[in-house]
């Protein structure tokens, strides 16, 4: 596959990106590489073999989540085979796998996870992790290894085994309930839900799953169960973004200009990627409502607003760069990193 000039330096600096301390960028990154797929697969197999930390290898493997391909077999089993974390993160990445096109490619990844889940060597945060990465594999083979790790001598592993089918079951009645407008009392209920079906589910279902957080979160009179609802909302953004949609940009734009002070990382995550030119004008209305104190949140906004910019080609000389130059002449420079 021939890769532009251009998309390989835009690459580059998304996987260096991987291994920065800023959550943000981080996010951001991972989720612009989910989008770009297999164009990226070379250079994040690459980056695995050079990174020095975990969390850069975890990060990698996280970007990889999304791209069902082959090349990336070897540094997903060599992730689980170093266990801890790694591994966890590996069993996500073999999850994916399982939909590969390619025959052997997702045979493999099955027999790593049945593999894992049954491994009584691995720590247990592993193999329950290989196991909940087997949900969606035909049902026979999941209730075989259900089976095993019922006998398991691990107590917590066999209440796992029997209770990880009814927490997918309840996650799914979750989901369901909450976009019929009947949503949980608590948040952390519902991102649990999130977390499991808004990466699969119809883009349109998600819009409406963001707009019912939404209208929850409008209508909650405390302030920290506010924000956790906020969070459930920039998941739900989130997980748009690493499928490179942009059917609820509207909610991220109208977030930024009702933002009375910092929102979740997630939805500036979201920006980098699905953000347009339409978004510039709320990024800067932002940056110059944010006080001097909150120079993190104006340099996020500031890295969101740049990478918007770029991406659409916006110069110094284009109408919006011009209007945001009027009428936020405090914040043009900062913003456009002159």
């Amino acid at each position: 596959m021939v890769i532009k000039a251009s998309s390989a330096t835009e690459i580059r600096q998304l996987i260096a990106a991987l291994s920065g301390d800023d959550a943000m960028p981080r996010e951001a990154a991972i989720a612009r590489l989910a989008v770009i797929g297999p164009r990226a697969i070379d250079g994040l197999v690459a980056a695995f073999h050079t990174a020095v930390s975990s969390d850069s290898r975890i990060a990698i493997l996280r970007a990889l989540e999304s791209s069902p391909d082959r090349r990336a077999v070897a540094i997903v089993r060599e992730a689980l085979a170093a266990g801890g974390d790694l591994a966890v993160a590996a069993s996500s990445a073999l999850r994916s796998l399982l939909d590969a096109t390619d025959r052997r490619t997702a045979t493999e990844a099955l027999d790593m996870l049945v593999t894992a889940a049954l491994d009584s060597s691995a720590d247990r945060r592993v193999r329950i992790a290989a196991f909940d990465a087997l949900r969606d594999v035909p049902g026979d083979v999941r209730e075989r290894v259900a089976g095993a790790l019922e006998r398991d001598p691990d107590a917590r592993l066999q209440a796992h085994a029997v209770e990880g089918p009814r927490e997918a079951a309840t996650a799914e009645a979750v989901w369901q309930d909450a976009l019929e407008g009947r949503l949980p009392d608590t948040p952390g209920v519902l991102r649990d839900a999130v977390q499991a079906r808004a990466p699969s589910a119809a883009l349109g279902l998600v819009r409406k799953m963001i707009d019912e957080v939404r209208t929850r979160e409008a209508g909650e009179k405390r302030a920290e169960r506010r924000a956790e609802w906020q969070s459930v909302r920039g998941a739900l953004h989130q997980a748009l973004a690493l499928r490179g949609s942009r059917v609820a940009l509207y909610d991220l734009r109208e977030s930024l200009e009702q933002a009375a002070g910092t929102l979740p990382v997630s939805f500036l995550a979201a920006l980098h990627v699905v953000g347009d030119r339409s978004c510039l004008d709320p990024l800067a209305a932002a940056w110059s409502r944010a006080s001097a104190g909150e120079a993190h949140w104006r340099h996020q906004l500031a890295a969101a607003f740049r990478m918007i910019a770029r991406r659409e080609k916006i110069t110094q000389r284009h109408a919006v760069m011009k209007r945001i130059a009027a009428r936020w002449p405090d914040a043009i420079d900062e913003l456009s990193g002159r």
